[in-house]
């Protein structure tokens, strides 16, 4: 028994010796790697402030949209960054989210570039469908207008024409004209819009300056629409089944084609300065 308890000591003391060891190794790594970290996250910090990652100039910056990249003076007209910065110190969400509240662009995303130092900007442009012009009254004491000319998408957000221009300086412009304030047909420009860019009569102007009397200026006259309505499709698609009307009426005579009841479409026509409702098609 004395025997086999003296083993028991034995190798219990060469056990605790070993966790000793043990012990002794983890703290030393741990110690170790503490100052890896630290040595590593200091040099870090110390690249991150030399000069080399600042930006200087907007040539250090490039925007494209699409396959094309955009020129200098593009840039600075859409970003509004002081120079020099630190590129660490700049926030590309930031940034992305500052260029989506320009009414030109719809999407646009932002990354740091290492080597060169600099930024890379991803931007989708808004595709103008038509030239919108509207009028605002000065004053209620003068019968003067205001004219501001831009333009209009598919789905009815107004952009300033000279700040697509400033982008776009060679793009050419749509040949459909919207005249009117936007708040008067942006809710229903998006079902508008489309709706005439199927139809086979050319559309050249929208006149939405009057809210209950919609014009379109056609190859075949001017039709007034009425009020905006669910009717519209209806009302397009029988101005297309009213194409062969100059064959039967000089378009000369006609003075504008009613389609406000897209059911009963009239035609009024000029003879002697008087009007007369004409046939339907």
């Amino acid at each position: 028994m004395a025997g086999i308890v003296s083993v028991s000591h034995a190798d219990l003391a060469q056990r605790r010796k070993k966790l000793r060891r043990q012990r002794q190794m983890k703290i030393i790594q741990a110690i170790w790697r503490t100052f890896a970290i630290s040595g590593l996250a200091s040099g870090l910090l110390w690249v991150a402030i030399q000069p080399i990652w600042v930006l200087n100039a907007p040539k250090q910056i490039v925007v494209k949209s699409g396959n094309r990249v955009l020129p200098e003076g593009s840039i600075q007209s859409l970003l509004r960054l002081s120079y020099p910065q630190s590129l660490w110190r700049i926030q590309p969400s930031a940034i992305a989210d500052s260029l989506k509240q320009q009414p030109t662009i719809a999407q646009a995303t932002v990354r740091r570039r290492l080597f060169p130092p600099g930024l890379i900007i991803e931007i989708q442009q808004r595709v103008p469908v038509a030239v919108a012009q509207s009028s605002k009254a000065r004053n209620t004491n003068t019968a003067k207008k205001q004219v501001s000319a831009g333009l209009v998408d598919a789905s009815g957000v107004w952009m300033p024409l000279e700040k697509y221009k400033l982008v776009n300086p060679n793009a050419k412009l749509p040949s459909l004209k919207v005249i009117g304030l936007p708040e008067q047909y942006r809710q229903y420009w998006s079902q508008l819009y489309p709706t005439l860019s199927q139809s086979s009569v050319k559309v050249t102007e929208i006149d939405c300056q009057d809210p209950t009397n919609l014009i379109l200026k056609t190859e075949l006259g001017n039709v007034y629409l009425g009020a905006p309505s669910p009717k519209l499709p209806q009302q397009i698609k029988i101005l297309a089944q009213m194409r062969q009307l100059s064959a039967k009426i000089n378009p000369s005579q006609i003075e504008y084609i009613d389609l406000k009841n897209p059911e009963s479409p009239l035609v009024h026509v000029n003879q002697n300065n008087r009007k007369v409702n004409s046939l339907n098609p």
